[in-house]
């Protein structure tokens, strides 16, 4: 059963000790997908595919192409130029360059590497080389100890080379020279892929600054944790609260912090759904305040900070009227909470805000998980409030 609420009135004023109504309001399209006059680019799984192709074509022509097609899983028909085609003793190995288009990818410029030789039996046998990553562990979809080249990206290499070859049996080998050092810069390592990027790609196509993708990349983080049997998971709002949170829960793995963004609703309903029983959120005071109003996607073109909600609890708490009345018109939730601390209304009042949230939390997963809230300073180094004492600092 879910928590009893907490001492707060709700974002429409109603009782003390009300829920709001929790929402989760979609993005818009535009949100989604930027305006079409930033560049669209090709995944990593797509530019693999073409090298592979054109190392294929290479083997059995002789000719070093200059030029591929090749599929992408909607059907449509796209060229690429290669960048370099030569032969590798009994290979073929051939470069096709990312563009990643106008998206901030850490892999756009990269040469994606394909090396396709003959081999004994029948279809594409398939293999990662330098730069490639390793799955190391399981929720990712794919086997343990294998490269990290996903499903979607795989069935578009093997089409690309059965184009050229036909049924004829074929190794290829996908490789990313500087792959290793470009997944530092990703969560590669955290989700349990070791020594290099992974190749993917659901579409073929890159679209600049999707959020839809990181709602996916969160989503993807709390099933990879769930899989390691992990029973917590500790959702982040950003770089300096997931530190912030490493320090408070040492004795967590990594694999269980998640920076959740907007996407707190998605991340919890994937939690519940993979047997996970409890979430710990660590956050500054506008997310939790935007929690607090039950809203569980906080893009901020589909919801807004309620200093009024922030008034409210300041009446609770016995502030004083002309405190409440600044409160509810503060400009941003950071504003009310320094009028917070001026009055000596903190931590009493974050530790109301927290216990909030934690029951929006336990409300939105119907009680399958227990929640547990922290809010950290404007450093994400400093706990400031709490649902669980022992997290104050002495």
């Amino acid at each position: 059963m879910p928590a009893e609420p907490g001492p707060l009135a709700g974002a429409g004023g109603e009782p003390a000790g009300a829920l709001p109504p929790l929402r989760e309001p979609d993005l818009p399209r535009t949100a989604k997908v930027r305006p079409k006059a930033l560049r669209t680019g090709w995944t990593t799984g797509t530019c693999a595919s073409a090298a592979a192709k054109a190392a294929a074509l290479l083997l059995t022509t002789g000719v070093p192409p200059r030029w591929v097609e090749i599929g992408l899983p909607s059907g449509r028909r796209v060229t690429f130029a290669v960048e370099r085609a030569e032969r590798r003793g009994a290979a073929a190995e051939a470069v096709v360059v990312k563009d990643a288009g106008d998206d901030p990818d850490v892999t756009h410029g990269a040469h994606l590497t394909a090396c396709v030789a003959w081999r004994d039996g029948a279809g594409v046998e398939l293999a990662g080389g330098d730069g490639v990553g390793t799955v190391t562990r399981p929720g990712l979809g794919l086997d343990v100890g294998g490269p990290a080249i996903n499903p979607v990206p795989r069935e578009m290499i093997t089409q690309a080379v059965t184009e050229v070859v036909g049924g004829r049996g074929t190794h290829v080998v996908i490789s990313v020279p500087d792959g290793e050092r470009m997944a530092r810069k990703t969560t590669n390592r955290r989700l349990g892929i070791l020594g290099g990027i992974s190749i993917l790609g659901t579409t073929g196509i890159v679209r600049p600054f999707s959020t839809a993708s990181w709602r996916a990349s969160v989503v993807q983080a709390v099933r990879v944790a769930a899989a390691q049997g992990e029973p917590t998971i500790v959702l982040c709002t950003g770089g300096r609260t997931e530190k912030g949170a490493m320090a408070l829960l040492p004795e967590l793995p990594e694999v269980c912090f998640v920076e959740v963004g907007d996407f707190t609703g998605a991340a919890l309903r994937t939690a519940a759904e993979e047997g996970m029983r409890r979430v710990v959120f660590v956050g500054m005071v506008g997310k939790l305040t935007k929690l607090a109003a039950g809203i569980l996607m906080t893009h901020y073109t589909r919801s807004r900070v309620d200093t009024g909600l922030l008034g409210r609890l300041t009446r609770e708490l016995g502030g004083d009227p002309a405190l409440a009345a600044e409160v509810d018109a503060a400009n941003t939730a950071r504003h009310a909470y320094e009028l917070w601390e001026s009055a000596g209304l903190l931590p009493a009042a974050g530790h109301a805000l927290c216990a909030r949230v934690r029951d929006v939390l336990t409300a939105f997963t119907a009680g399958v998980l227990t929640a547990e809230v922290a809010m950290v300073d404007f450093t994400g180094r400093t706990v400031v409030a709490a649902t669980t004492p022992e997290w104050l600092p002495c």
